[in-house]
């Protein structure tokens, strides 16, 4: 396949990703379910790091006007998801260690807060549904189904924030585990089998359990902390091979 119909075929597939999250997105405001289809197709590395786009050609591929799509793309320039190259369009931000060390440093305080306060709220659902996501991440490390495993981990998280009921923290995890979950996929196959993270979430509800909330709060800090490392030594590890190259 030459170059040109490469392109062609690589635009007509993000065209139908980002047609079939629109499909999922629950948003009458056009300018608010741009925003939703576009900054998941970043999360999910459909729309790669410092790859460039024109407005025009993702307005085309949603099927709506310019206008909102304009709007979407400026919210997005703002929270941090793309800039603005002038005359040329837009391109997706990197993943750069320095911005993920800081997104990881935030995720580990406020997951060992949010753990700490779930503690106190859980019933008995909602630990039986932690320990399921745990049950499907091991049978996913047997299929060495890696993306679906980042999933699970994605929904065992969010319980946890969603249980500590603080509306607030809620928030301002919602606006940085997008882009933690997106380092994790960019790095997902230079990583080990996360057995290891298996045993410190089966640690975490077993002190929730407990009722021991302090105890909570410490294994998901160390849990964060241990996986951001790995995240962060890949990212630093694969910029050296890249200027090398």
């Amino acid at each position: 396949m030459n170059e040109k119909n490469r392109m062609f075929s690589d635009k007509w597939d993000l065209k139908e990703i980002l047609l079939s999250y629109k499909e999922e997105v629950e948003e009458s405001r056009l300018p608010q379910r741009a925003y939703i289809i576009i900054r998941k197709a970043i999360r999910n590395l459909q729309l790669q790091p410092s790859e460039a786009f024109l407005e025009r050609e993702i307005a085309e591929m949603l099927e709506m006007s310019r206008t909102p799509v304009r709007e979407a793309l400026i919210r997005l320039e703002m929270d941090g998801w793309i800039k603005l190259i002038p005359r040329k369009g837009f391109s997706v931000e990197p993943i750069i260690r320095e911005t993920i060390e800081q997104i990881c440093q935030i995720a580990e305080a406020l997951d060992g807060v949010a753990a700490e306060l779930a503690t106190l709220h859980m019933d008995e659902g909602h630990l039986e549904q932690l320990e399921s996501f745990i049950e499907r991440q091991e049978n996913y490390i047997h299929e060495h189904n890696l993306k679906a495993y980042a999933d699970v981990d994605d929904q065992f998280h969010n319980l946890i924030i969603n249980c500590s009921q603080n509306q607030r923290l809620k928030s301002v995890m919602d606006s940085h585990s997008d882009q933690l979950y997106r380092a994790r996929l960019f790095t997902i196959n230079d990583r080990k089998l996360p057995v290891r993270s298996i045993k410190e979430h089966r640690a975490i509800v077993a002190a929730m359990r407990a009722q021991d909330s302090k105890a909570a709060q410490i294994l998901m800090h160390s849990h964060r902390h241990r996986g951001g490392q790995e995240i962060l030594d890949i990212i630093e590890s694969k910029s050296k091979r890249n200027k090398k190259g």
